[in-house]
C-alpha cells in the first residue's frame, strides 16, 4: 500500500504535468516568434554574404563578426579599427544614457507630483501621461520635428522673445535625437517610478523633517532607497527602446546621425550584407542581456542584504 509522502510526490508530479501541458502552447508559441529568429539571426552572422543580399547557406564564415569591430585597407588589406561602426555603437551608448539620465531627471519630479496629489485625482494624472501612447511613435516624432526645426515652435518663440537673433540649428544633431527621446519614452520612466511612490509611506519623509533633517537629506536617504525599484525599472526600459531607436534618429538625425537601429537597418538593405547585419544585431542583444543581468544582480544582491 503506497504511503502518503509516494501519494503526495506522485500529485506532485502530475501538478508539474499538467502546468506544463497547459503552458506547452504559449511556450511554443514564443519559441518560433521570438527565439526562433534569434537563431536564424545567429546562423546568418556566421554565414558567407550572398552577392546581392541574402547569404550563402552551407558556407561558414566569421567575416560578419569581424567587421562588427574591424575593418581590412582596401589597398593593402592592413587590418584597422571600423572607426565608423565603433563612432555609431559609442553614440548610441551615450545618447541611451543622456536619455535615461534626463527622463530621471524629469519623471522623478512628475511622478513624486502625481503621488502626492489627492487619491481622487490621481488617475487623471496618470491618464495624462498615458495619452502620448495612443499616438503612433513616428507621429510623434514629427510632433517633435515640428518642435524643433528652424521655423519650429521653439526658435519662433525664442526669437520673439528677443534670446536668438536668428534660428538655432537643432534639427539634424545629436541633439535633436536626445530632444526625441527624452520626450517620447519619458512616460516609460514616470510609470514605474510612480508605481513605487504610490506605495511609499510618507509617514517616514515627515518623520524625516520631524528629525531636522533637509529636504535634499530626506529625498537622499528616505524617498530614493525606498523608490530604488522603481528608479531601477524605469531606467532599464528608457535605456533599452534608446539603445536600439530607428524611427526617432533617421527622422530627426537626418540619416548622417545614425545609431545601432540604423546601421542594422542600412547592412540589410542598401548595404546588402546580412552576416554583419544580424553580428551587429546580436551584438546590441548581448548589450542589453548585459544592462538585465546588472539589474537582476542587483537586485539580487539588495534582496539579500534585506533579508
Amino acid at each position: 500500500m503506497d504511503t502518503a509522502s509516494e501519494v503526495a510526490k506522485r500529485a506532485e508530479r502530475a501538478d508539474v504535468r499538467s502546468r506544463w501541458l497547459l503552458s506547452a502552447p504559449a511556450l511554443l508559441v514564443i519559441f518560433f516568434a521570438a527565439v526562433g529568429p534569434l537563431f536564424v539571426m545567429l546562423a546568418y552572422s556566421f554565414m558567407v554574404k550572398g552577392d546581392y543580399g541574402d547569404v550563402k547557406p552551407g558556407e561558414f564564415s566569421l567575416d560578419g563578426w569581424f567587421s562588427v569591430f574591424f575593418q581590412r585597407d582596401i589597398f593593402d588589406d592592413t587590418v584597422g579599427l571600423a572607426d565608423a561602426h565603433l563612432s555609431i555603437f559609442w553614440r548610441s551608448v551615450k545618447l541611451s544614457l543622456i536619455t535615461t539620465m534626463l527622463a530621471l531627471a524629469f519623471g522623478f519630479p512628475t511622478a513624486y507630483f502625481i503621488a502626492t496629489r489627492p487619491a481622487r485625482t490621481r488617475e487623471v494624472w496618470v491618464f495624462l501621461i498615458t495619452i502620448p501612447f495612443w499616438t503612433n511613435l513616428l507621429i510623434r516624432t514629427f510632433a517633435m520635428q515640428e518642435v524643433i526645426r528652424n521655423e519650429g515652435i521653439l526658435n519662433t518663440l525664442m526669437m520673439w522673445l528677443g534670446l536668438i537673433d536668428q534660428p538655432i540649428q537643432l534639427m539634424y544633431t545629436d541633439a535633436a535625437i536626445l530632444f526625441g527621446m527624452v520626450y517620447v519614452y519619458l512616460p516609460l520612466m514616470v510609470l514605474p517610478l510612480y508605481a513605487s511612490m504610490e506605495k511609499l509611506d510618507f509617514n517616514l519623509v515627515e518623520a524625516g523633517y520631524d528629525l531636522y533633517a533637509t529636504r535634499l537629506r530626506v529625498l537622499w536617504r528616505i524617498i530614493i532607497p525606498l523608490v530604488r525599484p522603481g528608479v531601477i525599472a524605469g531606467s532599464i526600459l528608457v535605456f533599452i527602446p534608446s539603445l536600439g531607436a530607428y524611427v526617432i534618429p533617421r527622422v530627426l538625425g537626418g540619416g548622417k546621425n545614425m545609431m545601432l537601429g540604423n546601421l542594422i537597418e542600412l547592412q540589410f538593405g542598401a548595404g546588402r550584407n546580412w552576416p554583419l547585419g544580424a553580428a551587429i544585431s546580436i551584438t546590441l542583444m548581448a548589450i542589453v542581456m548585459l544592462a538585465l543581468l546588472v539589474y537582476v544582480r542587483n537586485e539580487a544582491r539588495s534582496g539579500a542584504q534585506n533579508v
